[in-house]
């Protein structure tokens, strides 16, 4: 139970890594942004990695922004309901104003994640700790009735 809160916390910190590294290349490169997608897919961690990678494979037949909300909707990993909307939020305009509207909206959604990175700090601290104690007294209650 106590590791959620920690693989939040690095799910959290992985994304705003990969938005940091979006908004590098939206600025510097002018790539597309299904290359771009590709591209983090492969920087980050798995599980992040894999909202980037699916998301690119959809931009093929979708807009990016109806891409960049399935592949969020169906990835694996440990973000409550509300960071999940707050990384969705990039896909109002996701390939749909100029880069400078791009770039703002990146960083609007990483001052977002930040809330919720120092949200998600003062979770684990309190509950892991919790968690924790209550297995070692657990087990140790087990321990004296078995013996």
């Amino acid at each position: 139970m106590s590791k959620k809160y920690s693989n939040r916390l690095k799910d959290l910190k992985e994304m705003r890594k990969a938005f940091n590294f979006f908004e590098e290349k939206i600025k510097f490169t002018y790539e597309p942004i299904p290359d771009v997608f590709e591209e983090i897919s492969h920087k980050v961690q798995d599980n992040i990695g894999e909202i980037f990678r699916n998301s690119s494979k959809s931009m093929e037949n979708e807009s990016a922004g109806v891409a960049w909300e399935k592949a969020v909707d169906e990835s694996n990993n440990n973000f409550t309901k509300e960071d999940k909307d707050i990384i969705k939020g990039l896909a109002k305009m996701l390939g749909k104003t100029d880069i400078d509207g791009q770039v703002s909206e990146i960083r609007l959604t990483n001052k977002f994640l930040e809330v919720q990175i120092k949200d998600a700090e003062n979770e684990k601290n309190k509950n892991e700790k919790l968690y924790k104690t209550l297995g070692a007294t657990v087990g140790l209650a087990l321990v004296i009735i078995l013996i």
